[in-house]
């Protein structure tokens, strides 16, 4: 009972976080669309592949082993947001923690993503998330069936 409790709170937490309007909040936060192929060719152009796996671009090959080798697009069950994907650009190190491994990040817990924010214009950005948010499939979520393996005497006494 008590982990239904602290998952609803997180939730509620969650929620609540997403509809800030305060001075730091996204509400009437918008970008203009961007373009896919112009998103594709900044993707190349900013070196995203020497280090990001993805279905159209493949990951650049070199004599070394990439050092980080994370796949972008594919199938998911859950479609990374816009705003999922400019934070994940402008800010990589947002949701990357200590405990994940020293490919990704460094010991201090930031994300070892180049940090392109003084290179790359706002409608480079535009168009690259535009590209990255292209390469992902929604694939449906099924839940598990769990069958009934036992039946209480008491529920096969009322069925008779």
């Amino acid at each position: 009972m008590k982990i239904i409790l602290r998952v609803c709170a997180i939730a509620s937490v969650l929620v609540l976080g997403a509809c800030d309007t305060g001075p730091k909040g996204s509400v009437g936060f918008s970008l203009p669309d961007g373009d896919v192929e112009q998103g594709k060719a900044n993707y190349i152009a900013l070196g995203c592949n020497s280090c990001h796996v993805n279905d159209q671009v493949p990951q650049l090959d070199s004599a070394e082993p990439a050092v980080i080798s994370v796949t972008l697009g594919g199938e998911t069950t859950h479609i990374k947001t816009y705003g999922e994907l400019v934070t994940s650009v402008i800010n990589p190190s947002h949701r990357v923690s200590r405990r994940q491994s020293l490919d990704v990040a460094t010991k201090s817990g930031d994300s070892r993503m180049t940090n392109l924010n003084d290179v790359m214009t706002v409608t480079q950005l535009i168009d690259l998330v535009a590209f990255v948010q292209s390469s992902y499939t929604l694939s449906p979520f099924s839940s598990s069936k769990y069958p009934v393996y036992w039946i209480p005497e008491s529920a096969k006494a009322s069925k008779e």
